[in-house]
């Protein structure tokens, strides 16, 4: 079909923060896909969404362990997905400004299982939450991971504001991490508590840089694995290996976007001179397409 192949095209030709974005919104429309079915064999909807959601039970977690991860990019009121998506573009962009987009997307998942994380120690260990069966849905502890990263990162960055003017992304965080700890005792008190579990991984991420430790390293060996067991559009083309010059033919093809995060980060770690010349070369062909 035309439209499906289109949109194909365009989450290729996208950037990670795009493919995020799309991935959610391809989660949003079939889930209310599913649940339009669900409608029609009398099967509520909630209960077909639950299963990407993630669970306080721990038993239930045992048995959709895949939620952990699922839960990220799971969304099913349209105000949720669309402040989220709207958060995470603006401030995604200004991350792109200092980080790699393979550390976008890395930080997104390991902000979304800090979230988790002190999300089901919450409501297994808290007296007040004992015993109360909830689940956790959406991308904002990836979102505020994010966002607090690039704030620690650079707090003096000015953003505008509508109605306020410019504003240092310091005091976003510090105004985003306060509202959720003062909104723990109301209503959706996990959701809020999931939120400072990724505030947490963020300031923790752009710590840990500044000293030299990339915390998200694990995670992208782990989605690097995983790119590797699908089919390679450009086989000709090397791959690259911890940053390092690439080998392998097929020197006039276009560069992956792998092979142009890797010679990024070899630009932050040791500058520019520090490129080979085909380093260079792949990286003028790919600002040129751009």
């Amino acid at each position: 079909m035309a439209i499906v192949d289109d949109i194909k095209r365009k989450y290729r030709q996208g950037t990670m923060l795009m493919r995020i974005i799309y991935i959610n919104i391809g989660v949003f429309v079939l889930v209310h896909l599913v649940a339009l079915v669900g409608v029609l064999i009398n099967v509520p909807a909630q209960e077909l969404v639950t299963w990407l959601q993630l669970p306080s039970a721990l038993p239930r977690l045992s048995r959709q362990p895949w939620s952990v991860v699922t839960y990220m990019f799971t969304h099913y009121d349209l105000l949720h997905i669309l402040f989220n998506m709207l958060w995470l573009y603006w401030l995604g962009r200004i991350f792109l400004e200092y980080f790699t987009p393979k550390r976008l997307s890395a930080l997104y998942v390991l902000g979304g299982l800090g979230g988790a994380a002190l999300y089901l120690l919450a409501m297994s260990l808290l007296p007040h939450f004992v015993g109360h069966n909830s689940f956790l849905t959406g991308a904002s502890a990836s979102v505020i991971a994010i966002v607090v990263a690039v704030a620690v990162w650079a707090p003096d960055y000015k953003i505008g504001l509508l109605f306020i003017g410019d504003v240092a992304l310091k005091w976003v965080a510090i105004v985003t991490i306060g509202i959720d700890l003062l909104s723990v005792d109301a209503g959706n008190a996990g959701g809020h508590i999931a939120h400072l579990g990724g505030a947490a991984v963020g300031a923790i991420y752009a710590t840990a840089l500044r000293r030299g430790t990339d915390i998200t390293r694990p995670i992208n060996a782990a989605l690097d694995w995983l790119a590797s067991l699908l089919p390679q559009r450009e086989p000709g083309v090397g791959q690259p290996v911890g940053g390092k010059a690439f080998t392998g033919g097929g020197g006039s093809a276009e560069p992956t976007e792998a092979q142009i995060d890797a010679i990024l980060d070899k630009i932050k770690r040791s500058g520019y001179t520090s490129l080979t010349d085909r380093e260079r070369d792949m990286l003028f062909r790919a600002s040129r397409k751009k």
